[in-house]
């Protein structure tokens, strides 16, 4: 997390540009002609690349939702690694977005999955790579616990689901429970309670929260209820969460969030505004204007500079 602030402060930028490439997202020309779901991982790959060039020098971080290569099967997962490895050697920090969910020895493979190492007699490899995993924490400890045994190992960080972006997430997270907490106030506490031995240079843990931008009273109270806690922001654009939304979010630094967009950047050469524009150049002005948008609701909130 320490290495994921610290891009954010030296390009003064939150925004995360999400991978969540879907072979429809992809501009005609590269959608002719393809007839198998090995070329069809190649053109996904091949978008991913140009897209990952346009916007590194200005993006900290970019998140990798892996349904969207999943759905392709091998040929999808191999892109999906490729991009993560693309990603990581351009210098951007890499969320792989799977929300992992188990307890015991199969958590333990998913932490080696996507953090940690696997070892097949005298070989030791990294399966993907990430640096950052989205998981499920709605298991308890037991379901936790394997990924921040390989986290502190690799130096990693995670995001566990607290309140989600989506419509519906209040009939389960918003629920009232005996002691007068909310659900999603339990899973953040927790979630503050597993990063407590974790917390790094800029004072946020290796154990993030995921909170979504459409939802700022709830992200509001958490804030506050969770001063070491990091958060993953998705819900900005597409799904209606704006600038102003998310920014209580964010510390009096400008610290403490990260805010995701997918469709927003990666299908900005479908509108209007950027109409003649190489998907990676809408890509790029795309991203721009999220910064901007982003920045200005932070000077709304005093904050001029991320990091001071």
């Amino acid at each position: 997390m320490d290495q994921l602030i610290k891009a954010i402060i030296d390009k003064q930028s939150v925004a995360v540009v999400g991978l969540d490439t879907a072979f429809d997202y992809l501009p005609e020309g590269m959608r002719q002609n393809v007839t198998r779901a090995s070329e069809a991982a190649e053109s996904i790959l091949e978008f991913n690349l140009n897209v990952i060039n346009a916007v590194k020098d200005l993006a900290p971080a970019v998140k990798v939702q892996i349904a969207y290569y999943e759905m392709y099967g091998v040929e999808g997962l191999m892109a999906f690694r490729e991009t993560v490895r693309y990603a990581r050697k351009a210098g951007l920090v890499v969320m792989a977005d799977a929300k992992r969910n188990d307890i015991g020895s199969t958590a333990e493979c998913y932490a080696k999955a996507f953090l940690g190492k696997s070892k097949i007699n005298d070989l030791t490899f990294e399966p993907f790579g990430a640096d950052i995993l989205t998981v499920n924490g709605y298991l308890g400890v037991d379901g936790i616990k394997p990924f921040l045994d390989v986290m502190r190992d690799r130096d990693k960080g995670i995001f566990v689901l607290v309140k989600t972006s989506n419509p519906s997430s209040g009939q389960l997270q918003n629920l009232v429970l005996q002691d007068g907490r909310t659900v999603f106030e339990c899973m953040g506490d927790l979630v503050e309670e597993w990063g407590s031995d974790n917390i790094g240079a800029y004072g946020y843990s290796k154990v993030g929260a995921v909170v979504g931008a459409t939802h700022p009273v709830e992200a509001a109270t958490l804030r506050k209820r969770l001063p070491h806690t990091f958060f993953l922001i998705p819900g900005y654009g597409a799904q209606g969460g704006t600038a102003d939304d998310l920014a209580v979010s964010f510390d009096e630094r400008g610290l403490g969030g990260a805010v995701n967009n997918s469709r927003g950047i990666l299908l900005a050469y479908r509108k209007e505004r950027y109409q003649g524009q190489k998907y990676y150049e809408a890509a790029r002005n795309a991203l721009t204007d999220m910064q901007q948008d982003i920045a200005r609701a932070l000077r709304n909130k005093g904050i001029n500079r991320i990091g001071e």
